[in-house]
């Protein structure tokens, strides 16, 4: 049973930084985060693969704690990128001869090609949570992709139609979610990037393949949209052109990234009465920001979000940052909350 959550609980999106011991980290950050496997990344031999993962988690696990974070997430460790460990387990995929699509960059990369139904053939995560329920006593989180993001980066050769293919997607998802609950998770994240990277596509049916992949959830769901990685993407907008559409989404919370978008708190306003995660962190920089920094990104937002239903969290992930750089921003960030609770 994991202890009760404070008000304004800390968490992070989801990736942390990996071990330079465990994966290439240099390749990685040279190159766009994988939507097929791409194994040759990883510098531990195959047969060692697997205790390598799971000590550099757990070490993230404790780094998580020190710096005082409230939820716990597993960092994504074990992962390649954020969606490949998931999207590439699940059936209907010839993942030996992939196809391609435009990334955020507009660059074309490998992906997944879907030639027959998509179906999960076995739980995908459940020994992730198992894993993280028993190396800590504090709430968990795991993230999964969500549906429309990815059906976005698949190549469609059997569906025909991309609402088909995304509403596939939402109930493979859908189940996933419900064996991570039964499994100890205390948040399920959906990691949904492509929702403000395809606008016009979200807006046809991105509410509703959210709503059938959260038809029935155990328990409180968050759904990530954020800009990408600062790692990745160096032009960002200001604003996210999907807000008031996810307030029709049925997710406990909409996890956004306010920190390097510079984002007006008054663009907030359509989630009134839905909880929100609060990214407030910058990952375009290693510097760690002092926590009172934190603490006024945080106060801008409060007159636009109910407080008894805000987390503050980090933006897009720590993925690529050096490992003294995440642990200083978390502790900065555990600090920040609580000063804001003093102030309530």
């Amino acid at each position: 049973m994991a202890r009760p959550l404070p008000p304004l609980p800390t968490t992070v999106v989801g990736s942390l930084p990996q071990p330079d011991w465990l994966i290439d980290r240099d390749r990685l950050g040279h190159q766009f985060p994988p939507r097929v496997r791409a194994k040759e990344l990883w510098r531990v031999p195959v047969e060692f693969l697997q205790e390598a993962q799971d000590d550099a988690t757990l070490a993230t696990i404790r780094a998580q704690e020190v710096a005082g974070l409230d939820i716990i997430g597993d960092g994504e460790i074990r992962r390649e990128s954020y969606s490949n460990h998931f999207a590439t387990a699940l059936e209907g995929l010839d993942l030996d001869h992939p196809g391609s699509v435009r990334n955020r960059s507009g660059i074309d990369i490998p992906a997944p090609r879907v030639v027959g139904d998509i179906r999960r053939p076995a739980a995908v995560q459940v020994d992730d949570v198992r894993f993280l329920r028993a190396a800590t006593d504090r709430a968990v989180k795991i993230t999964v992709p969500g549906p429309f993001t990815m059906a976005q980066q698949a190549q469609d050769d059997h569906y025909g139609d991309d609402r088909a293919l995304a509403l596939a997607y939402a109930e493979v998802v859908r189940a996933e979610i419900a064996d991570l609950f039964a499994a100890g998770a205390d948040i399920v994240q959906l990691d949904e990037p492509w929702l403000q990277a395809r606008p016009e596509v979200a807006r046809r049916y991105g509410v509703e393949v959210l709503s059938a992949a959260l038809e029935g959830a155990p328990g409180p769901v968050h759904v990530h949209v954020c800009f990408g990685y600062a790692a990745m993407v160096a032009d960002r907008p200001e604003g996210y052109s999907v807000l008031p559409q996810l307030a029709d989404v049925p997710a406990a919370a909409i996890s956004i990234e306010t920190a390097q978008s510079h984002l007006d708190p008054a663009t907030l306003a359509p989630l009134r009465g839905k909880g929100v995660a609060l990214g407030v962190l910058d990952l375009s920089t290693p510097e760690v920001e002092t926590p009172e920094v934190i603490a006024d990104r945080v106060r801008r937002a409060l007159d636009h979000v109910d407080v008894d239903t805000l987390v503050l969290s980090s933006d897009c992930g720590l993925k690529y940052l050096p490992r003294e750089s995440a642990a200083g921003k978390m502790r900065a960030l555990a600090e920040a909350a609580a000063v804001l609770r003093t102030e309530l």
